[in-house]
Order: C-alpha cells, then sequence, then structure tokens
C-alpha cells in the first residue's frame, strides 16, 4: 500500500474489483501451480492486503517492508514452495500461459536455479522461477540494497555460481508498459480491461497486442515512463553503500 508513486495501487479499483483480486484471477488459472501466495508486510497500512487475501483464499505471509528478498525467503519456508514463482503485484495483466511456460521450462532443465522471461517483454509481465536453495542462499549472504529490495539480482549477478535460464519473449514489445506504477498506468490498464474483460474469461498477452494494433493511441496513455526506475535507485543506494563501507 505504501507506493511512493501510486499510494494504494494494489487495492485500485479495476473492473470493479482490487487491482491485486484481478491479477490474482488470471494468476490463479495458470496450470502449473501448486498453490498462489501473497507476500506482504507487517505494517499496518498493509493489513488490508492481508485482509484480502484472506477474502480471496490464498495464503499470506507478512515480512519486512523494506527487504524483500527476506520476505520471498520467509514465504517460501512458510509454504514449503520449491521451486518458488516470483511475480510483482502491480501486474494485473500477467499472462498465465506466459507462468506456465516458464514454470515448465525450469522443471524440464535439470539442476536449474532460476527461469526468467527475457528479451524484449513488455513491461507487467515479469516472470521468475527460483529454486529454494538459490533463494535461500541469497537470503543468507546478500548485502548490497539492490540484492534485497529486487531478490534475484544476487542470482542473476553470479552465473558462475547459479544455473540461470533465460526464456525468449518471441516479439520485440519491451517498449510497452503493461505494470502499474503511476497514474498513468492505471488509466491504461483501465482502458484495456474495458475493452478485453469478460467474467470467467481471462485474456492473454496477445488479445492485448492485438487491441494496441487496432487502437495505437492507447500506448500513448502511458508513454514515455522510465522502465525499472526502482531498481535504478537501488543501484544508486549500492554505490552510496559500498563508499561508506
Amino acid at each position: 500500500m505504501g507506493s511512493t508513486r501510486l499510494p494504494g495501487k494494489v487495492l485500485a479499483d479495476v473492473a470493479g474489483a482490487p487491482l491485486l483480486a484481478r491479477m490474482m484471477e488470471r494468476v490463479r488459472t495458470a496450470q502449473t501451480l501448486a498453490a498462489v501466495v501473497v507476500a506482504t508486510t507487517e505494517l499496518e497500512e498493509d493489513e488490508p492486503v492481508r485482509a484480502l487475501a484472506d477474502e480471496l483464499g490464498v495464503g499470506c505471509f507478512a515480512g519486512s517492508p523494506d527487504d524483500v528478498l527476506a520476505r520471498m525467503a520467509g514465504a517460501a519456508r512458510r509454504f514449503g514452495a520449491d521451486p518458488l514463482v516470483r511475480l510483482t503485484a502491480d501486474c494485473p495483466l500477467i499472462d498465465p500461459s506466459l507462468i506456465d511456460r516458464c514454470i515448465t521450462t525450469f522443471l524440464a532443465t535439470p539442476g536449474c536455479d532460476h527461469a526468467g522471461l527475457a528479451g524484449e517483454f513488455p513491461d507487467g509481465l515479469d516472470t521468475e522461477v527460483i529454486a529454494s536453495r538459490a533463494l535461500f542462499h541469497a537470503a543468507a549472504v546478500a548485502r548490497l540494497p539492490s540484492e534485497r529490495e529486487h531478490v534475484t539480482p544476487f542470482i542473476l549477478n553470479r552465473p558462475d555460481a547459479f544455473a540461470c535460464l533465460r526464456i525468449p519473449f518471441p516479439v520485440p514489445l519491451g517498449h510497452l508498459r503493461w505494470t502499474v506504477d503511476e497514474p498513468r498506468d492505471l488509466a491504461f490498464v483501465r482502458e484495456v480491461y474495458r475493452r478485453l474483460y469478460r467474467p470467467g474469461v481471462v485474456f492473454g498477452w496477445l488479445d492485448v497486442a492485438a487491441l494496441l494494433v487496432r487502437e495505437p493511441e492507447l500506448a500513448q496513455l502511458n508513454d514515455g515512463i522510465e522502465r525499472n526506475a526502482g531498481y535504478r535507485r537501488s543501484l544508486a543506494a549500492d554505490a552510496a553503500a559500498e563508499a561508506l563501507g
């Protein structure tokens, strides 16, 4: 709930339900998931998120507001997740078929520590599958702010220590934003849902891409917003921490 650019965004209304609930509808249709868990914080302001998880009948883990890596590791331990699929909760256009593809590829690759979507995919389809052994090791030894806040950089930046697999996205759509960080992102998502959402039917990334071909002006609603701005700020915090150290 404490998003700096769009406070309360995970409970913002999207087609008559909280954004997080709409995302859950989509995630729960993935065929390869054993369970879905919300990993939120212990802060009082996130009580509505915990209450929504209970209302939706999904597991919930409350942990550190700043150490997201520890929070993910805690959720994995609490619910016995191995592997763990990491999704950020501001992506209500996430595609369950891509989740299934990443999980299937991970499971078919012996010794894999991490499998994630790669290439020029729209911001908001990010999907990562992580072996619990790799996640727990990272949580035990990672020190940099970027490694604690963004969960997987410790793993991804050490190819000699971890077996990481990149799963290519089929078309170059990396210029598009399908995540919700700012009010303009929320306006875009609401317009997509207004056109594509039907109860009980999950539209996919191909449907959204086709919509933008028909109505290219929709993409202008949130055009020009920096991608991965939060990670860039974390890298700056890394530099400051190293300088102090």
